[in-house]
């Protein structure tokens, strides 16, 4: 797969897609740390705050930040 170059080229649509996610978070080792990080630590927080039900919103909150952390990157800062 070819390297995207200009942020203008991701879509939102293009940066839901796996292979896309996958480069960014080779090409970005630090975020993909702090990414594993917290998709690994924030359902513990959130159980130790508000019990199950935080459990399950800190799951959501790490999915979508796992998800959107490329398209929001590239479009910021790239």
């Amino acid at each position: 797969m070819a390297r995207r170059s200009e942020s203008s080229e991701l879509s939102f649509v293009d940066s839901l897609k796996s292979d896309v996610r996958r480069e960014f978070y080779e090409d970005h080792k630090p975020i993909a740390i702090v990414m594993i990080l917290i998709v690994f630590l924030l359902p513990f927080v959130g159980l130790s705050i508000m019990g199950l039900l935080g459990v399950a919103l800190a799951v959501m909150v790490s999915a979508l930040a796992y998800c959107l952390t490329p398209y929001v990157w590239l479009k910021l800062w790239a």
